[in-house]
């Protein structure tokens, strides 16, 4: 960790290995959400192509309400973590990394994991708790990448009029 560098403002480095990272990765979280998410969209494309093979192959949902669950859990997750991994990157690239928005990460994927699950009945309130993390996620990174620009320009009228200076 080198003061005044790119890490710092990371608030801080919290252990060697850490400030080791991200001094040599631009955007860690990202890319690392980026890698899984590329990982679950793999899953969810071959748990739909065994069911489509199963049934025949051929187009649509072939009157198979488990290939119907399974298809509409890959556009579920295609809808939902091109924004966000782009809001993540955004907001990574401007603050820099930080472990809430890593736990943030975690928690959309692990959503992304039991919204299908749940489609399927296969965990209870899985599709409501992948849902809803979705939602709710979206929303917050949403706000909070808007909230950006509107704290920076706060910060730089602060300083060029003396507000809020100690």
């Amino acid at each position: 960790c080198k003061p005044g560098g790119w890490v710092a403002r990371t608030r801080g480095c919290p252990s060697p290995l850490y400030g080791a990272l991200v001094n040599h990765l631009l955007l860690p979280i990202t890319l690392t959400s980026t890698g899984a998410a590329g990982l679950l969209n793999v899953w969810l494309a071959v748990r739909c192509g065994r069911v489509r093979a199963a049934s025949g192959g051929g187009l649509g949902h072939l009157d198979n309400d488990l290939l119907l669950a399974r298809s509409r859990s890959h556009s579920n997750f295609a809808e939902y973590t091109p924004i966000v991994l782009m809001l993540i990157a955004a907001i990574e690239l401007g603050e820099g990394s930080s472990y809430w928005l890593a736990g943030v990460s975690a928690a959309f994927l692990l959503g992304r994991i039991a919204h299908p699950l749940g489609m399927e009945g296969k965990l209870a309130q899985g599709r409501f708790i992948g849902t809803i993390l979705a939602l709710l996620i979206t929303l917050g990174l949403g706000l909070y990448a808007l909230s950006l620009p509107l704290r920076a320009a706060s910060a730089v009228n602060a300083a060029q009029t003396g507000v809020g200076a100690g």
